[in-house]
């Protein structure tokens, strides 16, 4: 190849294990790949109206530190349980980070926070971790920024977002169309809801387009598409999940011919970047159930072990454990909190609900997958 024309801006690169060598090394037990199976499915029926819960995603903005995250995981698994007849919890276990001009990438791309970049550790490290959430029974959520990484953990994920800054992408919302867990579109950064609705609609439907194997080969990829998605909405210019915004998005959900499935993240726009404010648009969303409103399936939390944010800095062994380093997040102490008053509030509306943890109303549909009878849609 003539070096004057190809990789003129590349200054080298580095080969990495393929997904099917990193799988194979870090391997899904059976009990894992029932337990991640039955959280989809369980997650796929809420949205179905056929489980009578909502989905609560709640966790650090960004995995940074694993050893407080996975002391985040058992506290939040230890609550998820007392929870299990309202919510389906889900922790949210973000590993990229997208943004604005320059900064932090996430976990995946400088596990060292130290610009060394080791995205071959990253991915290792991100897997084991994911590994060890389904050991406890945890759901895993995560954002999907671009489209190879997923191959290397897309058998540990229950739920997928995809974020304001990359909802208009087509690329996103084709590799959408292809995941194996139900998907959530955010808003825009400035509150356009109907980009979220044209990204579920795009990837409800089947798509062809370049994309990475299991051995990692380039192919052409073939999907059927992904009816099991969501709006949620963020906020933007001014927060948008009082009722005159969600009875707003469910008629142009309806007008598209889509089910309306809403959830509200209590970040970001919608708490006007101040977590403390959290707390009172939760609950705001719970008083909107609890006068009967259908539509909204879930909510968001961004919350670590302790309150607050702080700056990486030049010496990341400085950093104070449990202390985001991207959003600011609520402490664990004001979450608990939080998520209990909605629970004592949501079981006055809860109907039919399916079981315990376990889920036996989906057993059936579990073994059928894991026996290789059943291939799920979406």
């Amino acid at each position: 190849m003539n070096a004057e024309l190809n990789d003129v801006n590349i200054l080298s690169h580095q080969l990495l294990p393929t997904p099917r060598d990193t799988k194979e090394q870090f391997p899904v037990d059976a009990p894992c790949a029932e337990f991640v199976l039955r959280s989809r499915l369980s997650l796929r029926r809420i949205l179905d109206r056929q489980d009578k819960r909502w989905v609560a995603v709640v966790g650090p903005c960004s995995i940074h530190d694993l050893k407080a995250a996975l002391e985040y995981a058992r506290r939040l698994r230890a609550l998820a349980e007392d929870l299990q007849e309202t919510m389906l919890v889900v922790m949210r276990v973000y590993f990229a980070k997208p943004r604005t001009t320059l900064g932090w990438k996430g976990f995946v791309n400088d596990p060292f926070l130290d610009d060394s970049f080791r995205i071959d550790e990253g991915l290792k490290r991100a897997r084991e971790f994911l590994l060890e959430l389904a050991a406890l029974q945890l759901p895993a959520g995560t954002e999907v920024l671009d489209p190879i990484s997923p191959q290397y953990f897309d058998d540990l994920i229950t739920w997928t977002a995809v974020g304001a800054r990359t909802t208009e992408s087509q690329t996103h919302r084709e590799m959408a169309s292809g995941l194996s867990a139900p998907v959530g579109f955010k808003n825009g950064t400035d509150g356009n809801i109907q980009v979220a609705i044209n990204g579920m609609q795009s990837a409800s439907h089947p798509h062809h387009f370049l994309g990475m194997t299991q051995d990692g080969q380039v192919a052409v990829m073939h999907t059927r598409g992904n009816r099991h998605s969501h709006v949620i909405l963020r906020g933007g210019e001014r927060p948008n999940y009082d009722s005159a915004s969600v009875a707003n998005c469910e008629t142009m959900l309806r007008d598209q011919g889509l089910r309306g499935n809403i959830m509200i993240d209590c970040s970001h726009g919608n708490s006007l970047k101040n977590p403390d404010l959290q707390p009172l648009v939760l609950d705001h969303c719970v008083s909107q159930i609890l006068e009967g409103n259908q539509s909204i399936v879930g909510f968001m939390l961004e919350s670590n072990l302790h309150a607050g944010a702080q700056p990486i800095g030049s010496d990341p062994s400085a950093l104070l454990y449990g202390v985001s380093i991207t959003d600011p997040c609520l402490d664990w102490e004001t979450t608990e909190h939080a998520l209990r008053n909605a629970d004592r509030k949501l079981i006055k509306v809860r109907q039919d609900i399916i079981g315990s943890f376990g889920y036996p109303a989906v057993s059936a549909q579990v073994s059928q997958l894991l026996t290789g009878t059943e291939v799920p849609n979406g």
